[in-house]
């Protein structure tokens, strides 16, 4: 067994899953892979160079358990949704033809439906950064594992926001990397990672020794709802606008660039989505589902219009390159808080706390949460007119040492 592996499974053997982060640890799994590589490896140089096996080499990457890994049990956020996977996301497929190690599953709500981890019949993983405390979602287990230094880096997918704003509740980095948002699709696939280093090797982005002058757009005033942003959060984005500013970037203040239509739309097509969950769930996503069934075909095609728009939308709102704005409108509420709720009431103050992150998915554009001077100040910056590689060096100006970890 490799060292990195050996020491992984004695940590998590030490640890409750509320603190690890794993729905499913399988360390002979993990070995198995790495000889499974090493033999094709051996077999076929041209393979290595072919499919990039190796890049990769030496990183254990836990999946989320949202997504398949060949013999690993998928429970999609409830315990009672469990089943084998007897195929691998082809995501995931692609980390492993890239020699990473995939240990086991990291704890999800169900369907990835909140911006909290709380899943059904299976443990609510704890902040590591902040006790009691949610470390956001759907990501949150990954997130967990990251943050208490388990893991470099841990798979996540965001369709709201699952990779950024747990980054912003734990104190690591987080990148949704620009993605096809074709059928009004929200989703893409990622990793969150403890350091901006870590997260630009994973991501396989370049991160540029210098950019160019841009045009940054500092927008602080919520988006998707009304509420009222901490003064930490907001002070954090003034000294990282007046940083930019120091380093050459026109920065100026922008507007909230649309009306309530493009969120709407996002919360019908949330609910169509969910039509297609069976069985009991938990009352978030059955309120999803309920709602969902109501939505008649005239309503489904408007709101797929309103959502391919929204790329546009901001686009012609801001004539900047990079946007500048907080993560969270306020600290990680105690674990439970969304959930003692109404679904409706539930739903809206996820929104209220995260109420910049959604635009990004809907307009399919590529987005960066990181720890600006320490973990309770993350801020988010998104490429509207830039690489991803330039949107890395935007944050490297303000994240300072790229392979530091930011703490209290």
């Amino acid at each position: 067994m490799p060292e990195s592996l050996r020491r992984l499974s004695s940590l998590v053997a030490a640890l409750s899953p509320r603190e690890h982060g794993f729905a499913y640890f399988d360390p002979d799994a993990a070995r198995a892979q790495l000889q499974a590589q090493q033999h094709r490896a051996q077999r076929s140089q041209k393979l290595r160079r072919s499919r990039g096996y190796g890049r990769l080499s030496g990183w254990i990457i836990p999946a989320k358990d949202l997504s398949d890994v060949a013999g690993m049990p998928t429970t999609l956020g409830n315990r009672s949704r469990t089943y084998m996977a007897t195929e691998t996301d082809p995501f995931l497929l692609r980390c492993l033809r890239q020699g990473a190690i995939i240990p086991g599953k990291t704890l999800a709500p169900e369907l990835g439906l909140t911006a909290y981890t709380e899943p059904v019949g299976l443990p609510h993983p704890d902040n590591p950064t902040l006790p009691g405390h949610t470390p956001g979602g759907s990501s949150g287990g990954a997130a967990v594992m990251v943050a208490r230094g388990l893991v470099r880096a841990a798979h996540a997918s965001d369709g709201g926001g699952s990779i950024r704003i747990p980054a912003a509740c734990t104190g690591i980095v987080g990148y949704k990397p620009p993605h096809d948002t074709g059928n009004a699709n929200p989703v893409a696939q990622g990793f969150l990672a403890g350091t901006l280093t870590d997260s630009a090797y994973v991501n396989n982005v370049t991160v540029p020794a210098r950019v160019p002058r841009l045009r940054v757009g500092v927008l602080i005033e919520p988006v998707h709802a009304e509420v009222e942003v901490s003064e930490h959060m907001l002070s954090a984005v003034d000294r990282a606008a007046s940083a930019l500013s120091k380093a050459g970037h026109d920065v100026m203040m922008v507007r909230r660039p649309y009306g309530d239509a493009p969120f709407a739309a996002f919360h019908d097509i949330l609910s169509l989505r969910s039509v297609k969950v069976t069985g009991e769930a938990s009352p978030l996503v059955s309120w999803l589902r309920d709602r969902g069934s109501r939505i008649g075909e005239h309503r489904k095609e408007a709101v797929i219009t309103e959502f391919m728009s929204v790329k546009s939308q901001v686009l012609r709102a801001w004539d900047v390159d990079v946007l500048l704005s907080p993560m969270l409108a306020f600290d990680p509420p105690p674990i439970g808080y969304f959930r003692a709720m109404s679904p409706e009431s539930d739903f809206y103050a996820q929104t209220q706390w995260t109420p910049w992150a959604t635009m990004f998915n809907m307009a399919g554009l590529g987005a960066l949460v990181f720890p600006f001077e320490n973990i309770r100040t993350p801020i988010h910056v998104g490429a509207l007119r830039v690489s991803p590689a330039q949107l890395f060096g935007v944050a490297a100006t303000l994240y300072g040492d790229s392979d530091r970890r930011i703490t209290l």
